[in-house]
Order: structure tokens, then C-alpha cells, then sequence
């Protein structure tokens, strides 16, 4: 007889998922080879994913809804799992990004997590995380959803220009990003700017942070350090950062003129390289 690992599906949103993936699954009667046949993977990723040992993404969870038939049910438990895949000290900010409609940010070093490609994300999580990889990249993809909504929220970047030059993952994981941020241009509710190098001092220089505004609650001022993030809705701290972003939007190119710097590094910097 195999041994049949017994799941806690109160444990967390992946035991959850994996308990309700096999309870369906013998329900209707298929082994996990069977199951993976349907989904042109292997039985051992359906035991995988049934006893938590691997994170399943959405394209799977959405796969599973159509070979199953079960209404949409994975693809609803998916957002759970996933946002459980990120870091619990920036949990707290991602509920309250999704929830934004206004979101400004400036970033000194990275693309924004919502602009990121999939190989960009990649290539930076994998630095310090490369046992985890796949469930990050997953759940920063999982973010970048927010943007496709209905009524996504309004997002302004301002990067500075070192972030154009810090090579991520090689010359063409940074043309496809480069690429990324110039699809853009025509977005009517994202608006990106650079700070170039030539606008000298300015109110960033502690570097990134982003201000979320809200219909209907108060806007809030976020930083993160290494292993922290910090929000905080002090009036003080609100206002004197508003300002400080609306002199960094006035110091920053246009979005033209952004988009135009952006296409040069792209082409000079990594258009030569296949």
C-alpha cells in the first residue's frame, strides 16, 4: 500500500489548495497520473502540489478548473496561496496596494514590482531567495493583476535613471524590460518618468517609497528596509512626501521624453546583443 500523506487543509492556503485538489480528484475517481494527463504534466506535479511540496501557479489552478470542472473553485483559492508566498512583513502593504487607486512611487534601483517582467523578477529574486524562486516570481505576477482589473488603479513611476543601467539577469532579460515599461506609453491610467542623472539632488535621495491614496481612507507613506516594511498615514509625513513627489514629477522628463530615453538605453545599451 502507498503511503498516503495526511494533509491539515487548515495549516495554511497551499495545505487548503492541495487537500481540496485531491479531495476533488478522488472524488472523480482519477489517480494523479491520470489527473496529470488532462493537464499535460506529470502525476508527480499533481502529488506535489497535493502535499504542499510545490506551489501551484495560476495558469495550473485555471487548468485544474477546466480538466475538473469544479466552477472556478481553484482559481479562486490561487490569490490566497500566492499572496501567502510573500513575505509576511510585506503582506500588509500588498492588501493595501490592491486596494489603492491612486498608487505613486519613486525607484532608485529596480523597476516598480508591478512593471516587472517575469524574467526581470526572476533574476532579482533569485539573488536571495533561490530554493524559492518559482512561489516569489509566481506571487509577484500574481500583483501585477491589480493593473488589469476594471477599474485599475492610477499608477505613476518615476524611476531614476541608474535603473535603466543596473543590468538584471543579462542584456536581454533587460531589453524585454526595457520593452515592458515603453508598452506603456499609450496606458491612460500608468505614467512613467525617468530622473536623470543630470537633475542632480533631489527630494528622493533617502531613496524609494511609494504613497498609496484611497477613495474613502486615509493615504499612507510606504518604505521598506531589508527585511521590514514601514507604513504609516501621519498627516506630517503625507503632506511633506506629496511634495517632495510633485518636485520629483516637475524635476523628472516627460513621459515623452522618458519614453524616448528608455528606447535609446534599450537600443545602444542591450539592442546589440541576441
Amino acid at each position: 500500500m502507498p503511503n498516503i500523506q495526511t494533509l491539515d487543509a487548515c495549516a495554511s492556503p497551499l495545505s487548503y489548495f492541495g487537500a481540496e485538489l485531491r479531495r476533488v480528484r478522488e472524488a472523480q475517481g482519477l489517480k494523479q497520473a491520470e489527473l496529470g494527463e488532462k493537464l499535460f504534466c506529470s502525476g508527480s506535479l499533481i502529488g506535489q502540489i497535493e502535499t504542499t511540496k510545490k506551489v501551484p501557479t495560476r495558469e495550473f489552478a485555471e487548468a485544474l478548473d477546466r480538466a475538473l470542472r469544479t466552477d472556478g473553485l481553484f482559481s479562486r483559492l490561487i490569490g490566497l496561496v500566492l499572496r501567502s508566498q510573500l513575505p509576511s512583513w510585506f503582506r500588509p502593504h500588498a492588501d493595501m496596494e490592491a486596494k489603492a487607486t491612486y498608487l505613486s512611487t519613486f525607484q532608485s534601483q529596480v523597476v516598480y514590482g508591478l512593471l516587472q517582467t517575469e524574467a526581470y523578477a526572476r533574476a532579482l529574486l533569485g539573488v536571495e531567495h533561490p530554493h524559492k524562486v518559482d512561489e516569489m516570481v509566481a506571487a509577484r505576477l500574481e500583483r501585477q493583476r491589480v493593473l488589469e482589473r476594471e477599474d485599475p488603479p492610477v499608477l505613476w513611476v518615476i524611476l531614476s535613471e541608474a535603473v535603466l543601467h543596473q543590468e538584471v539577469g543579462g542584456p536581454d532579460v533587460m531589453r524585454e524590460q526595457l520593452a515592458r515599461l515603453l508598452e506603456f506609453r499609450d496606458d491612460p491610467w500608468v505614467n512613467i518618468q525617468v530622473l536623470p542623472f543630470a537633475a542632480g539632488q533631489h527630494t528622493a535621495m533617502m531613496g524609494s517609497f511609494t504613497l498609496l491614496r484611497f477613495d474613502k481612507d486615509p493615504d499612507l507613506f510606504y518604505v521598506e528596509s531589508y527585511d521590514q516594511g514601514h507604513m504609516t498615514a501621519n498627516p506630517s509625513v503625507i503632506k511633506e512626501r506629496s511634495v517632495g513627489y510633485a518636485r520629483l514629477q516637475a524635476t523628472a522628463l516627460s513621459p515623452e521624453g522618458s519614453a524616448t530615453v528608455i528606447t535609446r538605453v534599450m537600443e545602444e545599451r542591450y539592442g546589440k546583443r541576441s
